[in-house]
């Protein structure tokens, strides 16, 4: 049966790579399988295995960098705990677009949301010596897990996918009433889904936390990109969903590479909420020289992982944050191509053969946007995902999401609308030969 990739090549290179299984493989660990494939034949993948943006940085945050090292702030160190500019507009960002209040202090910048969620695991999870680690909710990002791992920490999960709704109080109160959880993660959107928790979630999620001393840490990765709603006014509703609304036991991430589309600079913030900020645990000092979880996040762990943030990537993201609050520059426009492209890639799955995996919040559909999920008949994930490969099109497994769900993640944002119809020629082509075996 004829394909656009040899299989030969496909599973030489495989091999040569010591990759037995393409499913269980990392994101990194497909980008550098396809690479291969794409010069060794000559022949261009529809790549969607990685989330990378596909929008320019807006001018006032490029800007902003430069003239930040043109002044010489490249030759001084950043103040770990972020430029008072910075904490003035990342608080004022937090009301503004989660009509959430916070001190300026609570916000603290990051490299990256990796570097936040590895800081807020490795701090959150020694609060308290009787409790063991995290609850993650998934599907998820595999690399927070990888985190847990790389600490020494204990973790449990679960797929939600049959827990939406009012299902998810009991299956939440079954994975913490132990007492042994000391935090809860998960992505809003979602990363890989792309569903979003409906208010009613949120609340459960919060009372649940609350019942077990839970701190809730949200992944707001992708700030504002359900596009269902217009969450771009600042000061006005609708706000960004969070669960920052209903329990004060929160840490949030808020990253600019997504909704910014800074991700190179590796520019995000943590935002705790004053009450974690300011609560004394005394089992931190094995660790840490104060018990007070700020004093220990941010003189301890940050400035052990990095002493800091890149000082003139903090200016960009400064001049990006007070742009948006001013109402001067509207973050939310520019992404808008993402649910465009999405909604058109998604028709081409689905004309030929496949089905939305998680394709519901509630009884809405889910948005069209950065990410969504696909199966195909009986294929296991493995199959689909080997198989596609000689179509010239990667994603990933939602296997290694956590996910029980067989299927793959999309990702639109690399996709160009030209190449569109090469996908659905593509898939057409694909759906044709299973149909003939």
């Amino acid at each position: 049966m004829q394909t656009p990739i040899s299989k030969s090549t496909v599973e030489t290179i495989q091999a040569e790579l010591g990759m037995d299984s393409v499913s269980t493989a990392s994101i990194r660990e497909v980008k550098k399988l396809i690479n291969q494939i794409e010069e060794a034949t000559g022949q261009k993948f529809i790549r969607m295995e990685m989330g990378v943006p596909g929008m320019q940085p807006p001018a006032c945050g490029i800007n902003a960098q430069i003239q930040a090292l043109r002044d010489g702030l490249a030759a001084i160190y950043p103040p770990i705990e972020g430029t008072p500019e910075f904490k003035k507009e990342a608080a004022r960002f937090v009301k503004n677009f989660l009509d959430v209040t916070v001190s300026e202090k609570c916000c603290v910048p990051t490299v990256g949301s990796m570097q936040a969620g590895f800081a807020a695991l490795l701090t959150v999870n020694r609060m308290y010596r009787d409790k063991e680690g995290t609850l993650f909710i998934d599907p998820g990002f595999p690399v927070q897990k990888m985190q847990c791992q790389l600490l020494g920490q204990e973790y449990r999960t679960f797929d939600v996918y049959h827990y939406r709704g009012k299902k998810l109080r009991d299956k939440l109160e079954e994975m913490m009433s132990d007492g042994r959880v000391s935090s809860l993660l998960y992505s809003n959107p979602n990363n890989p889904a792309w569903f979003c928790f409906t208010d009613e979630e949120l609340r459960i999620i919060a009372e649940v936390a609350d019942k077990y001393n839970v701190v809730v840490i949200e992944d707001l990765a992708y700030f504002a990109m359900d596009f269902r709603k217009d969450y771009a006014t600042p000061g006005q509703p609708p706000y960004q969903p969070t669960v920052a609304k209903y329990t004060d036991n929160f840490i949030l991430f808020i990253s600019s590479s997504k909704a910014f589309s800074y991700a190179g600079e590796r520019m995000a913030m943590v935002v705790v909420s004053d009450k974690i900020w300011n609560t004394k645990a005394p089992d931190l000092l094995r660790y840490h020289k104060s018990d007070t979880f700020g004093q220990a996040f941010q003189y301890g762990t940050i400035y052990a992982l990095s002493s800091g943030t890149s000082h003139s990537a903090q200016a960009g993201f400064t001049a990006m944050l007070k742009a948006s609050n001013d109402g001067t520059y509207n973050f939310v426009n520019d992404l808008r191509e993402y649910g465009e492209k999405a909604h058109l890639i998604k028709k081409a799955f689905v004309e030929n053969g496949f089905k939305i995996v998680y394709d519901k919040d509630g009884d809405e559909p889910v948005a069209d946007g950065f990410y969504f999920t696909v199966t195909y008949s009986d294929f296991s994930s493995e199959e689909l995902m080997q198989e596609l490969l000689y179509y010239g099109i990667s994603m990933i497994s939602l296997e290694i999401t956590g996910s029980n769900e067989s299927g793959m993640r999309v990702c639109v944002s690399l996709v160009s609308r030209e190449e569109i119809p090469l996908l659905e020629e593509r898939l057409r082509m694909f759906d044709r030969n299973q149909k003939r075996i």
